[in-house]
């Protein structure tokens, strides 16, 4: 998978741009990817990767002692895909982009939310792009249904979230699909079990994310169409998990380090 391969190198090397990522490889990396295309093929192949991209991580994940843990972490994070509105006006993203306040940043984006599933470990187990004014929930569940297997094979899965999916409703879904939410208790509602363990799970998300925002540059993506932010954000989540399947078969101490892979 040649495709699959260069894609993930660029991001691992910390390449957002394609330009640069293709003279940086033609000096370097010959030996390893002898048929580099030009920008416009290299581009054309990358949004045709997409469901090979997907494959990978796939392969990565149940290739790890990871996807078989019975304990889930999802989160959401923002995908900013434009700023001004003649930007905003011009996108082929529209009808799939909107805007959406981070609280993070203080500010409204015009964007897209990344939803990942994934393991203690941030190993990626499941991903979806979404419009960020869908409820959380409803793009969870939509993701479960999609591939009933997943849960299906973890009886007593352990699903850890924030406020954001809190509702009876919603976990009643879920325990009907044998998985327990973990969630912060809202206000006028008794301390849930286990809840004082989600301090430490919530710094386990804000690194998972700051891997793939600071390291991996997800709001970098350059993405101008639904298939080239489609697969660009998927590059982004491929090149976490080589590094993690990589770090786990080596022994590493740190599992989602990228030092090995960014000089």
């Amino acid at each position: 998978m040649p495709a699959a391969a260069l894609a993930a190198a660029q991001a691992l090397l910390g390449f957002s741009l394609e330009a640069r990522w293709l003279r940086f490889a033609r000096a370097h990396l010959r030996p390893i990817f002898p048929c580099l295309p030009q920008r416009p093929g290299y581009n054309k192949r990358l949004r045709a990767a997409l469901p090979l991209v997907k494959k990978a991580v796939r392969m990565l994940a149940t290739d790890t002692d990871f996807w078989f843990d019975d304990h889930w972490v999802v989160d959401s994070t923002p995908v900013p895909c434009g700023m001004s509105r003649p930007t905003v006006k011009r996108s082929e993203l529209v009808g799939w982009a909107g805007y959406g306040y981070c609280a993070s940043h203080s500010r409204f984006f015009w964007r897209l939310r990344l939803f990942l599933v994934c393991t203690p470990t941030g190993m990626p187990i499941t991903w979806a792009l979404a419009n960020p004014k869908i409820d959380e929930r409803e793009v969870l569940a939509a993701m479960l249904d999609r591939e009933p297997s997943l849960t299906a094979e973890r009886p007593g899965l352990l699903l850890i979230a924030d406020k954001g999916f809190a509702s009876k409703e919603f976990e009643t879904d879920l325990a009907f699909q044998g998985i327990e939410l973990l969630r912060p208790s809202c206000k006028r509602e008794k301390r849930r079990t286990g809840e004082s363990l989600l301090k430490s799970v919530r710094q386990l998300i804000d690194s998972v994310n700051d891997t793939l925002k600071g390291q991996l540059d997800l709001e970098r993506h350059g993405g101008r169409t639904f298939e080239g932010v489609a697969v660009r954000v998927a590059q982004r989540i491929l090149a976490m998990a080589t590094a993690i399947w990589h770090n786990h078969k080596t022994a590493a101490p740190v599992l989602r380090s990228l030092t090995a892979f960014d000089h």
